[in-house]
């Protein structure tokens, strides 16, 4: 029988990454230390991921994961999974994890509602459940995230900024995220929350699954439906998302190009920033969020508290408030990019600056 986790209140609060990182060494004894108590015997650790549409997954949040989970306790055992966006799929990941027997999961859910009775099962089986960037319904035992609201809030500030004197009267198209996804209600709340009052929503859709073919084929019908002079605006939830609407704009012959959110920093998202394509992402610096994952998963694997970890706690769905790390989202311009995701090493300057972006790279500073 696996040993319950013992969890304590800590202070809600949104934190920057040095005080996450400090809070996450402090709690699992440093870094680089490879220090396990198990005698050898090391806990086995599952990642369920949700798609390979999204590029961050497989490409970020994995990798870091992965690491900070093996720097943690070297002799932990990383299982991982992707269900390819896919609830059966995730639902019978989550049970073969359960019928191993693994000492903790991080899950990024498919479809938060549906997973509920997956992870009430791990909860009777005394596997704790790690929510990992949005949150899941049933008994989770911890959540680590970025304020989900405060990202909409900035896409939707800088959407207003971006279309200038058209404000207040500007006609914009909403392509909003997974209606399944958590996070994709609270960037959609604030977005809204900017936006209302100040802007008129042509068209509104949602995008099951994040596919950017499909954000393509709504925008099209956008244009077909309010004309290509008519949008001044386009709230994109994601980069993947801006993709599928700038190549639908560009399509249609869209010239110039109305302004377009994103969300996540992807690497083809900061090329279009740099050429005018795109004018703007949100950074949610994946390292620290992984590194408090990372933490949290280690912790409850070996039945240690997560009080010492988190930084606050929030009501999980269908269940009481659980220990939390929110961390604080960016915004990131063609202006903003050398001093966000350069900075912090998601991405370098000869990655974003192809040979053929070389002029418009040195226009954006990034030379």
């Amino acid at each position: 029988m696996k040993a319950r986790i013992r969890d304590t209140a800590a202070t809600p609060t949104a934190v920057a990454t040095a005080v996450v990182l400090t809070l996450v060494l402090a709690a699992c004894g440093g870094a680089g230390t490879g220090d396990d108590p198990d005698g050898g015997n090391g806990p086995r650790i599952g990642v369920l991921l949700p798609d390979a549409t999204t590029a961050r997954w497989e490409a970020q949040d994995r990798p870091l994961l992965e690491k900070r989970i093996k720097e943690l306790c070297d002799t932990c055992t990383v299982e991982h999974a992707n269900a390819k966006g896919d609830v059966a799929l995730q639902q019978e990941q989550m049970d073969s994890m359960i019928t191993k027997g693994v000492d903790a999961i991080v899950l990024v859910a498919v479809d938060a509602r549906s997973l509920g009775a997956t992870v009430t099962k791990a909860h009777a089986a005394d596997i704790p459940v790690i929510a990992y960037d949005r949150l899941a319904e049933g008994p989770i035992s911890g959540y680590v995230s970025f304020d989900g609201v405060e990202v909409g809030r900035l896409q939707g500030r800088a959407l207003l900024k971006a279309m200038g004197d058209k404000v207040p009267g500007a006609q914009i198209v909403m392509m909003n995220g997974d209606p399944s996804d958590p996070n994709a209600k609270s960037f959609k709340e604030g977005a809204l929350s900017v936006l209302d009052g100040k802007v008129k929503i042509g068209k509104a859709y949602d995008t099951p699954q994040w596919r950017a073919e499909t954000a393509h084929m709504n925008m099209s019908g956008a244009l077909a439906a309010l004309g290509a002079d008519s949008i001044d605006g386009v709230y994109a939830a994601n980069d993947g998302l801006a993709g599928g609407s700038i190549a639908a704009l560009k399509a249609n012959k869209v010239a110039p190009l109305p302004p377009v959110t994103g969300q996540d920093a992807e690497l083809a998202a900061l090329r279009r920033i740099v050429l005018g394509e795109q004018y703007m992402t949100v950074f949610k610096p994946f390292k620290p969020e992984a590194a408090a994952a990372g933490a949290m998963a280690v912790a409850a694997a070996r039945g240690q508290s997560l009080g010492k970890v988190a930084t606050g706690r929030v009501p999980a769905r269908g269940g009481e408030a659980v220990a939390s790390v929110l961390l604080t989202p960016v915004s990131v311009t063609a202006g903003t990019i050398r001093d966000t995701v350069v900075k912090d090493g998601l991405h370098t300057v000869r990655q974003i600056c192809t040979p053929q972006l070389r002029a418009a790279c040195e226009r954006a500073g990034l030379t």
